[in-house]
């Protein structure tokens, strides 16, 4: 090995640079990952206007068909007619009597996809340079996205259609959160990992609050824009990662004249070590077994399973649910479902603070957990009171199901992901996140095939 010089002067600027990259990243994967759930959010917001609520208009037409054999007279019945048309206000297929059946198969298709993709892109990522891998996976994933609108725009009415977008977006999209979680995981140590995870992981609720407003603005007159503009905006962000996304903590530093320091190249140089050792192998990237094998992986992996099912279940539900419940019309019922992750970010960075005050992961989730149970069961009670109790228990449901998620996907994840059973080697961190992940992914898929086989 080969002592470096302690030149201050290098010292500081690689101190100066490297807080900038830290900031850079930080922001920078904040952003790309908003992106991935704004474009997951239209889907639910969207649902109550593939089939909306017509009873009202069947009242109408049974009082009309009612009063016009009631009086024997036939000058009503030339109003049935109209009125019938003026039912058929749902897409096709989605007007039949079984359109939870259909909304929960697009549901399914999508993350069947991506439990399936979760597993293989983690595996797949740590042998490919992160920029590229999430670059090509964000330009897709925008296609794919702005093809279910453009369902709208080219009048298409086939089933099949958006099953296959719903899963090739499923498997895209799973490019994303393997990708982001390592790249700010070699970039940040363990010291406030879990604040600043906590802080960092609030993206998921930006995006999702995001995605709501952008598609509840065009929901009611042109459905096909809620998911033709989130489409743009990441493949947009796709081209930002390209540009400008820095995988890993290092520095270029300039070329010096003394061969026995550094070639006459840059090349780039870990910070934090001083000294420069020649290695003879780069170490390999972890397999699927070997990653199961860290303790604790399946442990939190079977935790998130459940935390994450009923995230989800009021990502793509809630919104239909306020429409069904609370009598309100889309847009309505897509802003006041952004509640739910605004207690989300809230729970996100408590649930990290505490976590590092402590330094107890696991207790700090169970214990949210725990308190999320009878919260749930109280937000079902509670809603049919009114607006009023609906926003106090989507705040805190918010925080007691997201806290923990958050927790575990970003803190938990990179904590096991450069567990001390590794000696060092960082090729794992990819890996388990992406098992920590699909296995809740698995749970969703497992979920919404209920919902379709038993139309729930």
């Amino acid at each position: 090995s080969l002592q470096l010089p302690p030149s201050p002067n290098i010292l500081y600027v690689v101190r100066v640079k490297v807080n900038w990259y830290r900031a850079l990243t930080f922001i920078l994967t904040f952003l790309l990952y908003t992106s991935f759930h704004l474009s997951r959010k239209p889907i639910s917001i969207v649902k109550s206007e593939l089939h909306k609520n017509c009873s009202s208009v069947s009242d109408l037409v049974t009082m009309a068909s009612g009063s016009g054999s009631g009086s024997g007279s036939g000058s009503q019945q030339p109003s049935l007619p109209s009125l019938q048309a003026d039912m058929d206000c749902s897409w096709k297929p989605f007007d039949k009597g079984n359109y939870k059946q259909l909304l929960g198969a697009m549901d399914y298709s999508f993350l069947c996809a991506y439990a399936i993709g979760m597993y293989l892109s983690g595996i797949i990522g740590e042998r490919l340079p992160i920029r590229l891998y999430l670059t090509v996976g964000m330009l897709t994933s925008g296609l794919f996205t702005c093809m279910f609108g453009l369902g709208y725009i080219y009048n298409i009415h086939n089933l099949g259609f958006y099953i296959f977008v719903q899963v090739a977006n499923g498997l895209v999209q799973t490019t994303g959160w393997p990708s982001v979680v390592t790249c700010i995981g070699n970039w940040f140590g363990k010291g406030r990992r879990g604040l600043i995870m906590g802080l960092w992981n609030s993206h998921t609720s930006v995006g999702n609050i995001l995605g709501s407003l952008i598609a509840g603005y065009w929901v009611s007159s042109n459905w096909g824009l809620s998911f033709i503009v989130p489409g743009l905006i990441i493949a947009a962000m796709g081209v930002v990662c390209f540009l400008f996304l820095i995988e890993r903590e290092c520095y270029l530093l300039p070329s010096y004249d003394t061969e026995l320091l550094l070639p006459k190249d840059t090349m780039c140089v870990p910070v934090q070590p001083v000294v420069v050792v020649k290695s003879e192998s780069k170490p390999s990237a972890i397999s699927f077994m070997g990653a199961l094998r860290i303790p604790g992986v399946i442990e939190f992996s079977l935790c998130l399973l459940f935390a994450k099912l009923v995230s989800y279940t009021f990502l793509f539900w809630l919104p239909l649910y306020i429409t069904k419940a609370a009598h309100l019309d889309a847009k309505k019922a897509g802003d006041l479902s952004t509640l739910f992750d605004v207690g989300g970010i809230v729970g996100g960075i408590f649930a990290g603070v505490i976590s590092d005050k402590l330094g107890k992961r696991a207790t700090t989730c169970a214990f949210m957990l725990l308190l999320a149970a009878p919260t749930l069961y109280g937000f079902s009670m509670i809603s049919q009171f009114g607006i009023g109790p609906t926003i106090g228990m989507l705040l805190v449901c918010g925080g007691l199901v997201n806290g923990p998620y958050s927790l575990i996907t970003t803190a938990v994840s990179a904590d096991l992901g450069t567990h001390k059973s590794l000696k060092g080697n960082a090729k794992a961190l990819s890996t388990v996140t992406a098992i920590i992940d699909g296995t809740g992914s698995v749970a969703l898929s497992w979920l919404f095939w209920i919902i379709v086989v038993h139309d729930i």
